[in-house]
């Protein structure tokens, strides 16, 4: 999980896991408004860097560090061989899993998770229990796929595999922290444009990005071309995600091709034999 202190200026600064929920919905502030000036997985450093933070700017320091503010619970979840019940009704569901961001349990199909991108998929297919109203349930395997699909295990919890059978299908990369396209989907998350865009509206935004970059090389100007490279990889690693697939899958996959082509240069370019 990613911790960011954000900054609305004039106002405060403070920390959250999901900007969108937190900052904007709560708050009311749009992403316009406030900065991000720090972020980390590691709850120690963010806890004590958002109190230098608030002294350096002047603001009110909080009492409490964030990692002693936040809530400890223990939703007791009953697990069975097809699904998974939550101890609560549908409208009260994601507060208790925000609450409960962490939390895995295992299944015949793998470990499950409670992340900010699991819950959007939890809220999407959860359903009432006919026995009871204030419960509700989801099913295992349907939320296993999610994994499946989209190499979630990678995208959600940076390198993290699986435990179950699923773990041996790929060699699990062991990662400290995320990796930048991790950071790219998970800022893409919290602002909910996988939610509310589409992968039209990514392409055209490519296609904007590729004219400034254009517009950078024939001015020579590096930092600009920098600046428009990294731009395009961003809307690239969307545009991705929009489509079932993950930016990593895409690279390794035309990788995979083109290691294994010949040819040679010509005028600037390589020419694959035919």
């Amino acid at each position: 999980m990613i911790y960011y202190i954000y900054h609305i200026p004039g106002k405060k600064i403070g920390v959250t896991c999901d900007l969108n929920n937190r900052v904007t919905k709560q708050q009311g502030y749009n992403s316009n408004e406030y900065d991000i000036l720090d972020q980390s997985e590691d709850i120690d450093y963010i806890s004590n860097r958002e109190i230098a933070l608030q002294k350096v700017y002047g603001y009110k320091v909080d009492r409490k560090l964030y990692k002693n503010l936040k809530p400890i619970t223990n939703m007791k979840i009953n697990v069975t061989e097809q699904t998974t019940t939550f101890p609560c009704p549908v409208n009260k569901l994601k507060g208790q899993l925000m609450d409960n961001i962490g939390m895995s349990w295992k299944t015949e199909h793998g470990e499950l998770n409670v992340t900010t991108q699991t819950i959007k998929w939890i809220m999407k297919n959860v359903k009432t229990s006919m026995y009871n109203d204030n419960r509700c349930y989801v099913y295992n395997k349907a939320f296993a796929r999610l994994y499946d699909n989209n190499n979630m295990h990678e995208t959600i919890t940076g390198g993290l595999a699986p435990t179950g059978p699923r773990s041996m299908d790929k060699k699990p990369v062991m990662l400290d922290k995320g990796t930048i396209f991790d950071k790219i989907r998970e800022w893409a998350l919290v602002r909910d444009l996988y939610e509310q865009g589409d992968s039209n509206t990514q392409y055209v935004k490519f296609q904007e990005e590729a004219g400034e970059l254009a517009k950078a090389l024939l001015k020579r100007d590096k930092p600009e071309v920098e600046d428009a490279i990294g731009d395009i990889v961003v809307v690239l690693t969307n545009l991705a995600y929009l489509e079932g697939f993950t930016i990593e899958q895409c690279i390794e996959s035309a990788y995979n091709v083109i290691s294994k082509r010949t040819g040679k240069m010509s005028n600037g370019t390589f020419v694959k034999d035919e």
